[in-house]
């Protein structure tokens, strides 16, 4: 069962005044952050690899104004806004990016390896695709303890091919696990087209061979994106099982830090920036329906950059992890 969603006129959104510039705000906040974290690692403050999610805010922003207290969510590498979506401290997450004692892992788990419990965040993975396994298990954890959680695994077009991907999916819906599975589709899984990756680009089609209720979604409007969201999570926590969602979205930057993106056209990206960028179109949307005026927006655009300029100053100025913690956090006692 596919369902088709995509954005909605401003004249008449699904979210009051006061959500949707609280979606203004947290869209730019990952917007900010993200640029300083580019910033900090060409001037070499932070080693190892980056993925931006600049472009993208959009698709957590929306999703995860649909979790309740108690939900999990786990996601690959590109992980920087679901940690601030999710409600991290943007000084920790930007120490664990610079490598800092003040970081949410210590300073040893950088921009891939970072994790929250107190947050229900368990992580961004470096491996394509291995989180959604673990996204499953959460889901099943949840409908063990039978706590009312939910489980968001959320993983690129790149990794939807992964075999083990599918495998998660039998099980999930086998055993009707409360579980959303969100295909951040970007277009490029590094540096391939999805057309080109994958011998059926519509992704959330996957889905159907599992008896999986699909969605296909606006990823470049966030209220189209929470509008599936409260869809999705009312009928997963409703117990029909798991729903898998393509969200169709662009990254405006590289792979990574190290990519340069040449294998699409400077004119393909200057038209998503100009006809779909999220963040312009919700400020346009906020300016229609006279929920902001300039000074507004303004407000919030410096206390965006004061929070980042803060977040930027901590991780430069908490000190480097002890030697001593090459040795912590390995092993736990699960007696």
């Amino acid at each position: 069962m596919a369902t088709k969603r995509s954005g909605t006129k401003a004249t008449n959104p699904s979210a009051d005044s006061k959500t949707l510039v609280q979606f203004y705000r947290d869209m730019l906040l990952i917007r900010r952050f993200e640029e300083r974290a580019g910033q900090l690692y060409g001037m070499g403050l932070i080693g190892g690899f980056c993925h931006l999610y600049i472009g993208q805010e959009a698709v957590v922003v929306g999703l995860q104004a649909c979790a309740k207290q108690g939900d999990s969510v786990i996601t690959s590498y590109r992980d920087h806004g679901h940690m601030l979506a999710c409600g991290m401290d943007p000084k920790g997450v930007m120490a664990e990016l610079t490598g800092r004692e003040g970081g949410y892992s210590k300073g040893k788990g950088g921009s891939m390896h970072m994790f929250s419990r107190e947050k229900g965040f368990y992580g961004g993975h470096g491996i394509v695709g291995a989180q959604v396994p673990i996204g499953t298990g959460l889901a099943f954890a949840h409908k063990y303890k039978n706590d009312g959680g939910l489980s968001f695994a959320y993983f690129g077009d790149g990794a939807a091919n992964q075999g083990q991907i599918y495998e998660s999916f039998n099980m999930a819906s086998l055993w009707k696990l409360p579980v959303i599975y969100v295909i951040e589709n970007n277009k490029y899984g590094m540096g391939t087209s999805v057309q080109r990756a994958s011998a059926s680009p519509d992704l959330h089609k996957r889905g159907e061979p599992f008896a999986m209720r699909t969605m296909s979604v606006d990823g470049m409007s966030v209220q189209a994106v929470y509008e599936a969201g409260q869809d999705a999570t009312e009928y997963v926590r409703s117990g029909k099982g798991p729903v898998l969602m393509e969200v169709n979205t662009y990254r405006y930057r590289g792979h990574s830090m190290s990519d340069p993106a040449k294998y699409r056209s400077k004119e393909e990206l200057q038209k998503m920036r100009e006809q779909f960028d999220p963040i312009d179109r919700l400020r346009a949307q906020l300016v229609e329906i006279k929920a902001m005026d300039e000074e507004g927006f303004k407000a919030i655009d410096k206390e965006i950059k004061d929070i980042v300029t803060e977040a930027a100053e901590f991780s430069q100025t908490s000190p480097e992890p002890h030697p001593s913690e090459l040795w912590t956090d390995i092993l736990i006692d699960a007696a």
